[in-house]
């Protein structure tokens, strides 16, 4: 099964930034499109942002847009997420997933069966 890694996580004040990374193995992030999704318990995944590998097509949801750029690095099987003017609200588990995405119909989704742990965001003053 491939492997995920994130980091970049940890407990911000509202208003503060972060950088998530997650790097791959046993899967090649070029050839799929890619995603972060945000894991509250309680709730279902969902979906925050994604990227379409062909053109670089990105989905954001409306709650991040504007705050949040998720960008890839092939070479390195790698892909992040530029995390700015947090809010309570943002807090939980990121995931890196390999998602469902259409761009025509603007929509990206997962499942929730996860391939890494995952990078707890915290926003608390």
């Amino acid at each position: 099964q491939p492997q995920f890694v994130e980091s970049g996580g940890g407990l911000v004040q509202p208003g503060g930034s972060l950088i998530l990374s997650c790097v791959a193995s046993g899967w090649t992030l070029a050839n799929s499109p890619v995603g972060w999704f945000r894991q509250v318990p309680g709730k279902g995944p969902e979906a925050v942002s994604c990227i379409r590998s062909s053109d670089g097509i990105t989905y954001y949801a409306e709650s991040v847009k504007g705050r949040f750029a998720i960008s890839r690095d092939n070479a390195k099987n790698a892909v992040y997420m530029q995390m700015n003017n947090l809010r309570p609200d943002d807090t939980g588990v990121y995931h890196c997933v390999i998602p469902q995405f259409s761009a025509a119909l603007g929509i990206c989704h997962h499942e929730g069966n996860y391939w890494g742990q995952g990078a707890q965001v915290s926003v608390s003053s």
